[in-house]
């Protein structure tokens, strides 16, 4: 529509495609820059669908339903106990409850960022600009999202010594990446780590390991690095290896250009992109449980048990088959839209087209400046890798629900020599 367009015209379909995508997919990869290309009416639009693309669709129209009066039917519970399949609930009677507190705990936590942004944005801007800038990087940040509406910056470069900005959006980010029901689990149970549940144990370890992992080597890489963080204090240099390695595995924010980062750290950045955040969140990915569920089972493998089991519990053998085969697909499809991609982008270089499938597959945002350049069956490709990325796991994993079924009959085991 023209009004959603700055200057007043028709936006071509494959942008506004790539853009809607990248929304609803929570991801924040752009072909045109958010905030001088799209009016007030087109940023409205784009963070409605983070709203809702972080929630979730069927959570979103459960609670619509549920805010006009109107009855949610047995079918319309099941497909939403389904598209959250991870939540602690084993019947359908008690869903739209649990779609309410959903929505209130994601809309609280959203107005509390916005308040913290509102309060440290009027002292650079007017209530009239801070206001919106407030809303919308806050949506974004807790949806994961990575869009951003600051004039004249890279995503949110002019903040980069900023602690609150940062440390704020950290915050935001973390909560949306490691689910309502982790989150729920340690206010639940607050000090008593050994009461949380296996899910969230590996949930809460895969983070914090992928994160301080993710900050060490962010630092180490870019601490010479006079494009990025060598110019920066040390306690600065700090805090952003840590906000990178938060927000480049799940949200796409950024205080540096990843177009000047060193090879090895974009190289890292896409292990951590394609690992994501948890099952449940806003964030893409493989999933941190279905990682962390495999490495768990190729240690026990190596240490000669025939169980996987961490925590003093044990993974089921059908959670470590279904974990195994989420990581194989991820990673076919990454191999395959890279294949794509190079084919039909061949004048840039490798690394840097991976780059972006991760991202787009990840539901990430980060990018090194390629997007807008691509062609558009470039762009039709980062669009399939974000639609799949976003709906693939899920899909995947339901999938795999509804066909499980007891064999009457096993065949005759033969050894098949591998290694």
């Amino acid at each position: 529509m023209p009004q959603a367009n700055a200057a007043g015209t028709m936006t071509p379909f494959m942008d506004a495609l790539f853009t809607a995508t990248s929304a609803i997919t929570v991801t924040g990869l752009t072909v045109e820059v958010t905030a001088t290309y799209w009016s007030g009416f087109g940023k409205v639009i784009i963070l409605l669908l983070m709203f809702i693309g972080g929630l979730g669709i069927m959570t979103t129209g459960a609670f619509l339903l549920v805010l006009i009066g109107r009855r949610v039917s047995i079918f319309q519970r099941q497909l939403v106990k389904e598209s959250i399949s991870i939540m602690p609930v084993n019947e359908v009677g008690g869903i739209v409850k649990l779609v309410v507190r959903i929505v209130l705990i994601s809309v609280l936590v959203q107005i509390i960022g916005f308040v913290i942004y509102l309060i440290r944005l009027l002292a650079d801007m007017d209530a009239q600009n801070a206001i919106p800038h407030a809303i919308f990087l806050s949506v974004s940040a807790f949806n994961n999202a990575g869009f951003t509406a600051f004039v004249g910056g890279d995503s949110i470069s002019m903040y980069q010594k900023d602690v609150t900005i940062v440390v704020a959006s950290t915050i935001l980010i973390f909560i949306g990446a490691v689910s309502v029901w982790v989150v729920a689990d340690i206010l639940a149970f607050r000090n008593k780590i050994k009461s949380y549940s296996l899910n969230t144990k590996l949930v809460l370890a895969g983070t914090l390991i992928l994160t301080i992992f993710g900050s060490l080597v962010f630092f180490g890489f870019e601490y010479n690095n006079s494009s990025t963080i060598q110019d920066l204090s040390l306690p600065h240099k700090i805090m952003i290896s840590i906000f990178e390695s938060v927000s480049g595995r799940t949200a796409g924010f950024t205080t540096v250009a990843y177009s000047n980062t060193e090879q090895h750290t974009n190289f890292l950045m896409t292990g951590l992109m394609f690992i994501g955040g948890a099952s449940g969140s806003v964030a893409g990915g493989i999933k941190v449980n279905t990682f962390a569920v495999i490495v768990v089972a190729v240690f026990s493998t190596l240490q000669g048990r025939q169980r996987a089991s961490i925590f003093n519990r044990e993974i089921s053998s059908l959670i470590v088959k279904r974990a195994m085969v989420i990581g194989a697909i991820g990673t076919s499809v990454v191999f395959i839209f890279s294949f794509l991609l190079t084919a039909v982008e061949s004048e840039f270089d490798f690394i840097d087209l991976l780059f972006e499938i991760v991202s787009a597959f990840g539901t990430v945002g980060l990018s090194t400046g390629l997007t807008p350049d691509l062609s558009r069956w470039g762009h039709l490709i980062l669009i399939f890798a974000m639609f799949i990325g976003r709906v693939g796991p899920l899909a995947l994993g339901l999938a795999m629900t509804q066909r499980t079924q007891r064999e009457n009959y096993r065949y005759t085991q033969e050894r098949v020599t591998i290694g």
